[in-house]
Order: structure tokens, then sequence, then C-alpha cells
């Protein structure tokens, strides 16, 4: 299926689509209302699986199912208006989609602060939001997949799980977390024809962070392509291909995870970050 509106990667093959064995499956992403979120849930739809997405409020919710109605004229999506990163919101979800074949747990805060003036509660708000959300999602969906036989767990993790930036390590914590509950589960569901697995973008342009980096460049007087150039130059110094990904391109391996096509990938953690983790594995 040919999907309308996905941005081209740079130098991407022009050719025949991979047939994923998507179609049908029943999919949740969560935090999907913009960025990369939003990015694999169309990518989802458009290999024919049915999707719920999910945003904090009714309004982004309908805003991001007419978006996607017009990326993906075909699509079978729905939305639910919850927020995820508490146990009441996820139950609100639970009642409304009671089993899944793809969990995608994408929901995740981020911010800058210096190590030390990072409080208790931002502590606990970040675990509860990046961690604790997955963990409540995967520990209801994924003992369903295992008695089917078939499912798909993806936590959406960072470089930063391995990179752990001086400027946000409250946020690297959860990341790192991430990989470390994404293995775990992983060798918890072995044999059973469940995979989980977690997805490490890189900097990545989406709504969000291209809007905080125009208000950086405002508040400096200088262009947005300088304030680029110097995060590159000053905090990611080993990217390989010195640019932000797209959220369509990070999307490309997450729908690939959860498809049929990735039965011989679990416990995996698969960097689409341009190089950042100056290592080999």
């Amino acid at each position: 299926m040919r999907l309308e509106g996905w941005e081209q990667a740079p130098g991407a093959f022009e050719g025949t689509i991979m047939e994923l064995g998507l179609a049908g499956k029943h999919a949740l992403v969560t935090g999907s209302t913009g960025g990369i979120g939003y990015s694999i849930a169309k990518g989802l739809a458009a290999e024919g699986a049915s999707v719920v997405i999910a945003g904090r409020t009714q309004e982004s919710v309908d805003a991001t199912l007419k978006r996607l109605a017009e990326a993906v004229p075909d699509g079978k999506v729905t939305g639910i208006a919850a927020n995820c990163a508490t146990a009441e919101g996820a139950e609100t979800v639970f009642e409304r989609v009671p089993e899944l074949d793809v969990l995608v747990n994408n929901l995740g805060i981020y911010g800058r602060k210096p190590a030390f003036e990072i409080t208790d509660e931002e502590w606990r708000l970040f675990f509860e939001t990046n961690v604790m959300s997955g963990i409540r999602f995967a520990r209801h969906y994924a003992p369903g997949m295992a008695r089917r036989g078939w499912g798909r767990v993806l936590f959406v993790s960072s470089e930063s799980a391995l990179n752990i930036p001086k400027e946000m390590i409250h946020y690297g914590m959860t990341k790192t977390a991430q990989l470390a509950i994404s293995r775990g589960m992983a060798m918890e569901l072995a044999g059973t024809g469940v995979t989980v697995n977690a997805l490490l973008p890189g900097p990545t342009h989406t709504e969000n962070t291209d809007k905080l980096r125009a208000e950086r460049a405002e508040s400096q007087g200088v262009t947005v392509a300088e304030i680029e150039a110097a995060f590159f130059r000053d905090f990611r110094p080993t990217s390989l291909i010195r640019r932000f990904t797209s959220s369509d391109e990070v999307a490309a391996l997450g729908v690939y995870l959860c498809s049929e096509a990735a039965s011989g990938t679990s416990g995996a953690a698969m960097r689409v970050d341009g190089g950042v983790v100056n290592q080999i594995m």
C-alpha cells in the first residue's frame, strides 16, 4: 500500500513495498497526536492495521483523526481521549480496547534542566509518564497476545538511553529504564510468538521540538539553522548524518518492528539515531 503524504527519506529506495503482514491487526499507539507516535500510527494504518490513537484531549484526538483520514484515506483509525500517563487514564483505554495485537508505548515527556535543580516531583513525573505508563499497558495487553500466540510490543525509547544527556538526565534515566523493561518482558514472553523491542530515535523533527528550537532562536536573535548547527556541534557531535531525522524516518523502523516481517527480532534495542551513539552494538 502506498502512503500519501509520507515523507521520503533522503536517498530512500523507491521500489516494491515490503508486505509486512499487518493487515487486519489491531494496534494502539499511545501519545500519538503528533510527532513519532503520529507517524507510527500513520504507517500502521497504511499497512492495513486497525489503529487506535490516544491523546490527552478530545480536541487533539479529533484533529489527528482528521489529519490521518487525509494521509491514509482508506485507513481504519479510531481515537480515545485519555491521560495514558495515569492508572485512571490507562483504565479508560482498557475498557474501550480490551485486546490488541500491537502495542506501541510511545507516550513520553522531555525537558532540559540542570541535574541538581530537578525536584523530587519532576523525577516522579518523568518516571510515571515515561516508564510506568508503558509498564501498565504492556502488563494489560501482552498476556492476551501470548495466549493467542502472536503480538508485538514496542517501547519508543531514545539514544539518550545509552548517551545520557547531561542537560536532561531525568529523561535519560527513563529511556534507559525502558531498555531494561523491554528486554525483561521479551524474556518473560520467550517462545509465545510475542516480541518486545525498544526503538531508539535520535534528534528528530517533531512539532514540539521544532517549536522549541524556533522559540530558542528568536530569544537568542539567531536563525533556527544556527540553533541546529550549534546543537550538533555542542550536544550531539557524534551524529553521522549531521541533521535531524524526520518522524517518518523513525516510524519506518517502528512499523517494521511491529510487523510479521520482524518475527525474528525480540529483546532488541534498535537504533534510528543517525549514528549519534558512538558504539557498534
